[in-house]
């Protein structure tokens, strides 16, 4: 089946930012509703594309070889530990601010205050939220639940090379 273009870049969307959620495809993609992005990937993507264990959208090996995209998340074959993330410039400043696999984990509001102090940027505690969620789907980050969800990095930080998608 021959793609659109349209479709080919959503595919390449798909492939970089796997593993990914309807919500975060949703605001790439500028759609009213995660229901929206359901539909358009049954019925354009359906062939390279599928959840795994946790509900994550993942892209097919062929999906991958079909559109000249890096992938989101490169692992070890051994562990499976992500060595290699491609993600956007806020998630690349998260990785570079937040505590460390050693460290005490931090709320969302410490995150947004250190990348204030870092790089004199004021996004939205919703933004870095998002940030650290999308990382912890990609295995980078972990989460400690105390009386709100705290964050840390969960591999050392010189252990993962960080590219900056567009």
């Amino acid at each position: 089946m021959a793609l659109s273009d349209e479709a080919t870049e959503r595919l390449a969307d798909v492939v970089e930012l796997q593993p990914t959620k309807n919500a975060e495809l949703q605001d790439r993609w500028g759609m009213e509703s995660g229901s929206e992005v359901h539909q358009y990937l049954e019925n354009e993507l359906g062939d390279y594309y599928f959840r795994d264990d946790n509900s994550l959208i993942r892209a097919t090996a062929d999906a991958a070889e079909l559109v000249d995209v890096e992938p989101g998340v490169e692992s070890d074959e051994d562990d499976g530990i992500p060595s290699r993330i491609r993600v956007p410039e806020l998630q690349a400043r998260i990785v570079e601010v937040l505590a460390g696999p050693d460290e005490e984990s931090e709320s969302v509001v410490s995150v947004l205050h250190k990348l204030r102090d870092a790089y004199d940027v004021d996004p939205d505690a919703e933004d870095v939220r998002s940030g650290l969620q999308s990382l912890r789907r990609k295995g980078v980050v972990e989460v400690e639940y105390r009386t709100v969800p705290t964050f840390r990095l969960a591999l050392e930080r010189d252990g993962l090379e960080v590219g900056v998608s567009d």
